[in-house]
């Protein structure tokens, strides 16, 4: 059976707990007896350099020390009236440590013994005299206080304050390990009810519910990962739905000169109808629609794959709109309809370009034809270039019905129209502007546009100049 990430989490908060428990328990068990050995020791050698230091100030030299000590360290009895360590409370000394301390004096001979290494009278070593503790009165090394190498055992009472010590260890220590327990399962389960969240929300998107929205408390991996799965949730959504809208749409799109075509061919072999050129022609004009369309889409799918292929070369700007206005002339004048070429500065102030010229052609083209469509009788087209910074803008500006706010974000998107009155007029697919935008962007540049009802509209589109593509 597959553990849940909250037992193993807790698990592992668990066995955490209980190793450091139980290396905690070990070193103390291991250094607190030597340890409290050493502290009773040395407070035991402080005490006895106080009463050795008292000693010589009262007496002036060594002289009677060892008697003196000897029954300090005896069994208790009131010291002798007038004694001056009457009222000190360092005199005395616990009976099963007595030998762990001797003295030797200024010149190294043995005042008070350490047996059996140190009878009273011997020579102790300098090294020896070097490891022990000196004994100053009045700035003067009087003597040496000399240690036990190997210092006596645990008393009962001490014995027994280190099992006490050890019962309450454990016991913290039990109680540290169910403490862990329980903050190792709270923590599992905050860490993970997020994550079983996004595992719900991810099995209903794969069951089709593709809008998913997991709450997001926390600013930390999991936040992140959560905000992250809602945004991908999101677009997912959105993208499914474009989806479905571009199937429609396309659908749509091909239906009615199909309808057409299937109209015109059925009545042609029922003999309702005879092929005169011009039902030949209208039929013909369908086709061309469809591939006019099919080839649309084919241009938006290279795009969006990055496969469109580009023949760049360096071009003038001048000369681009100079052809496009050349081009879409006499379709203007047709309309009534005034195009002219703006250029701000004289040729040498507008850098080259690398583009592809046919479809940069085709961009202003479709700009053009837009702007024609919705230009009325008397109205003007402008077509200019100016430099920006280190780019190049190129303008497509007319005096026509202008776009509403609402559909101004809009307009770049495939088969939207503003006008949804003049869906499929004049052959128009509403992928024009959705070509523009893709094939402006595979060149490495931008296209933004700035209209308002009834004042125009003006496309702007931002390319790198020649020099900045390294090509």
């Amino acid at each position: 059976m597959t553990r849940s990430l909250t037992l193993k989490l807790s698990l592992a908060f668990l066995l955490v707990a209980l190793t450091v428990a139980l290396l905690v328990a070990v070193f103390i068990r291991l250094f607190s007896a030597d340890q409290l050995n050493r502290l009773i020791i040395e407070q035991q050698r402080s005490e006895f350099k106080t009463s050795l230091v008292a000693y010589y100030q009262t007496n002036g030299s060594w002289a009677g020390a060892q008697e003196y000590f000897a029954r300090s360290q005896g069994p208790p009895f009131p010291p002798p009236e007038g004694d001056p360590y009457a009222g000190d409370r360092h005199t005395g000394f616990r009976r099963d440590r007595h030998q762990l301390f001797g003295v030797v004096d200024a010149r190294g001979a043995v005042i008070i013994p350490l047996p059996p290494e140190f009878p009273v009278g011997a020579q102790a070593p300098q090294e020896v005299i070097t490891r022990g503790e000196s004994i100053e009165v009045d700035g003067k090394v009087v003597g040496t206080i000399l240690t036990a190498a190997f210092p006596p055992g645990l008393n009962p009472e001490e014995t027994a304050y280190l099992q006490r010590t050890n019962v309450a260890l454990a016991l913290a220590s039990g109680t540290a390990v169910l403490v862990a327990l329980l903050v190792g399962v709270l923590l599992a389960r905050t860490l993970t009810r997020p994550l079983h969240a996004l595992t719900q929300a991810t099995h209903r998107m794969a069951g089709g519910e593709l809008e998913q929205e997991v709450r997001v408390k926390s600013g930390d991996e999991i936040g992140e990962l959560a905000a992250a799965f809602n945004q991908m949730s999101r677009e997912v959504a959105r993208a499914n739905k474009v989806r479905r809208q571009i199937t429609a749409d396309v659908a749509h799109e091909l239906r009615t000169p199909l309808t057409v075509i299937a109209g015109y061919v059925e009545s042609m072999r029922d003999g309702v109808l005879s092929p005169t050129p011009e039902r030949l022609s209208v039929i013909y004009t369908e086709i061309e629609r469809l591939q006019h369309l099919v080839g649309d889409l084919r241009t938006l799918t290279q795009a969006d794959a990055g496969e469109l292929k580009l023949n760049r070369q360096s071009v003038s700007p001048q000369e681009l709109l100079q052809q496009a206005v050349a081009a879409f002339e006499h379709q203007a004048a047709q309309k009534g309809v005034r195009l002219e070429l703006n250029l701000n500065g004289v040729n040498g102030d507008i850098p080259a370009i690398s583009v592809d010229e046919t479809r940069m052609a085709q961009v202003l083209g479709n700009l053009i034809t837009n702007a024609l469509r919705y230009t009325p009788e008397g109205g003007q087209i402008v077509l200019g270039a100016a430099r920006n910074g280190d780019r190049v803008t190129l303008t497509v500006q007319d005096t026509g019905q202008g776009i509403l706010p609402e559909d101004l974000p809009f307009v770049f998107n495939r088969f939207y129209r503003a006008d949804q009155s003049r869906a499929g007029e004049n052959g128009e697919s509403g992928l024009g502007l959705a070509i523009v935008k893709a094939l402006v962007e595979a060149h490495g540049g931008a296209i933004s546009v700035q209209s308002a009802p009834g004042a125009g509209s003006t496309f702007a589109i931002t390319l790198p100049p020649f020099s900045l593509i390294g090509v």
